[in-house]
């Protein structure tokens, strides 16, 4: 099923989202500069300094991330450093309450960025699978029909919602789109742009997100 949206609302529920990822890191700033200026003892102090460097670190970690995976950086040309898109992707994924591991199984020399841009993306959806954390595994293959990318989500209560698999295939939720199911539609929407199709699978033990037939250049 080809993937479809009205381009002004893609971007507005895009831009919600990157609201929704950033406020808490923000927010926590904020109540740490608020609490830094009230009087208060020297351990109190160093608390809330401790929750200002924590929430401008993930502040920052969230809009690297963000930036490649939504933005600009993410259709820049040639191809990408590879040991730099998974920092920036571990650090974004460190940065939630939660924190999976992330494990790399990557088998091909040249990623463009627009595959970088896939995978993160495709994180982000495991991510969003594993509300108590667990392990995120990203495996790259080259395969006879393409490049070929599976991201897994294990951990406990590990869970896939039926709006985010509709969004994943291309269909409109029930509900309708939002802020969080346009995600899953993004995703799928860069992995046609490289020739290839995004599906979902629950299994018995893992969620997989997977993107096959790939153009190897992007």
């Amino acid at each position: 099923m080809q993937a479809t949206i009205d381009p002004a609302h893609l971007s507005a529920y895009i831009a919600s989202r990157i609201c929704h990822d950033l406020v808490s890191s923000v927010s926590s700033i904020t109540n740490a500069l608020d609490f830094m200026n009230e009087p208060q003892e020297s351990e109190m102090r160093a608390q809330a300094e401790k929750l200002l460097h924590d929430g401008a670190d993930s502040a920052a970690s969230k809009l690297k991330f963000l930036r490649y995976a939504f933005g600009s950086v993410g259709l820049s040309k040639g191809a990408a450093d590879i040991h730099d898109a998974k920092t920036i992707t571990e650090r974004f994924v460190e940065s939630h309450n939660y924190k999976p591991a992330v494990v790399w199984d990557i088998e091909t020399e040249h990623l463009s960025f627009s595959h970088a841009r896939l995978i993160m993306n495709m994180v982000m959806m495991a991510v969003d699978c594993l509300p108590r954390g667990g392990t995120i595994t990203v495996k790259v293959r080259n395969q006879p029909e393409g490049l070929g990318v599976s991201v897994t989500a294990t951990g406990e209560r590990f869970k896939l919602r039926d709006d985010t698999a509709d969004a994943a295939a291309g269909k409109e939720p029930q509900d309708g789109w939002s802020a969080r199911t346009v995600q899953p539609l993004f995703t799928r929407i860069i992995a046609e742009g490289l020739g290839g199709q995004l599906s979902v699978e629950k299994r018995e033990a893992e969620i997989a997100v997977l993107a096959t037939g790939l153009s190897a250049e992007g």
